[in-house]
């Protein structure tokens, strides 16, 4: 039984099946939709994701930022005791650094962006500060910000002191070994002493008030209080004008060192250093016993009459002239004294009985003798 030739949709009578047009527009509809399908569900998979994840990073830097639990900070205030250093020219990167190094940060980010914030973080000064372990960016720069966190070993250096009791005296400031200030002040070449001292370092351990770093030698401690000598003192131009007065530069720290043992009172620094360029003009034994007491390594107490007759080079009682060397460190006072004397015939000056501190100028011997007198029965001289 055979079929006729009605095409059904399957079979043909032999020759090639060739779809209608409406067959391949049906099959193209369907190809598409199936396209489409392939490309949506992927798609909406994505949204899915990404509104997941951007849910999460938003729920995350909400506890980040209720807790400070940051990936890169830690919390808090810290603990224990950590030194850290700034050098000189440092900026808070470079400091940030250094806390990370130290321990004290987790990382630099924090605190450069709290130092960002914070006007104050540029007036920063070279040092040591002290700071604690963990700390957060923020609470480390409010630390550093705080000048108690800097430490420092303050000296205050009075005027008048030896070179002797200097080096003692910081020695029991700074805990550093006596010794080692001892050693240092022999190594002249290294403290860059005026080339007039000539490797003397008495009278150029300038009297002021010092805040050294808790880690200077004692050879860095010694060469800054020439260096503030020699910035007060020469690169002023006070020891330039010692020529004004017709003596030479050390000459002029030699008076100021008399200056300062003999008296206390700005208003009379002018009138000793008067008398001894008197003497001086007249030929007259000084008689200053502040060089006599040094001389015999004291700087307190009394004569007696064995000390004035042993011949040192400081008994201007025997030795016409200045001493060989300063007696003490003067301070800018005593330096301008010795500068600019005042006017006047005085020779001797002897203190007043009357217990005010104040000295009696004459240059009449018989009344200067009455007054020594007097100064003797007080108990004061």
């Amino acid at each position: 039984m055979t079929y006729g030739t009605q095409d059904l949709g399957f079979f043909s009578t032999g020759e090639d099946y060739r779809p209608s047009r409406a067959d391949r527009r049906r099959d193209q509809q369907s190809r598409r939709k199936r396209r489409r399908r392939r490309l949506i569900v992927p798609l909406v998979a994505l949204i899915v994701l990404a509104l997941f994840g951007g849910a999460a990073l938003y729920g995350g830097r909400l506890l980040t930022d209720r807790f400070n639990t940051g990936p890169d900070d830690y919390t808090g205030e810290g603990t224990g005791i950590v030194l850290v250093r700034v050098e000189p020219g440092d900026t808070a990167t470079d400091i940030a650094a250094t806390m990370v190094e130290k321990g004290v940060l987790k990382s630099e980010k924090p605190f450069r962006e709290a130092a960002k914030d914070d006007p104050r973080s540029v007036g920063i000064q070279p040092g040591v500060y002290k700071l604690r372990k963990q700390m957060s960016g923020v609470a480390a720069l409010q630390l550093i910000l705080d000048p108690a966190a800097r430490q420092q070993s303050k000296v205050t250096i009075p005027e008048g002191y030896t070179a002797a009791n200097t080096l003692k005296l910081l020695a029991e400031k700074t805990g550093i070994p006596l010794a080692q200030f001892q050693a240092a002040a022999k190594n002249v070449k290294a403290l860059e002493l005026p080339a007039y001292a000539k490797g003397r370092i008495e009278g150029v351990l300038f009297p002021s008030t010092y805040e050294f770093d808790p880690e200077a030698s004692a050879a860095a401690m010694l060469k800054a209080m020439v260096a503030e000598y020699r910035k007060r003192v020469d690169t002023s131009g006070l020891s330039a004008r010692a020529s004004q007065v017709g003596i030479t530069p050390y000459e002029m720290l030699v008076v100021a060192s008399l200056v300062e043992r003999e008296t206390q009172r700005d208003d009379e620094r002018t009138k000793v250093a008067r008398v001894i360029y008197n003497r001086l003009a007249q030929d007259y034994y000084l008689g200053v016993d502040a060089a006599v007491l040094y001389g015999l390594g004291r700087t307190t107490g009394g004569l007696s009459a064995a000390d004035l007759a042993k011949p040192t080079p400081y008994n201007n009682r025997l030795v016409k002239g200045l001493p060989p060397t300063p007696i003490s460190n003067p301070g800018e006072s005593s330096v301008r004294a010795a500068l600019a004397p005042a006017p006047g015939p005085w020779l001797y000056y002897v203190l007043d009985a009357d217990r005010s501190g104040r000295h009696i100028f004459t240059d009449d011997q018989d009344v200067f003798n009455t007054a020594k007198a007097r100064c003797r029965a007080a108990g004061l001289c």
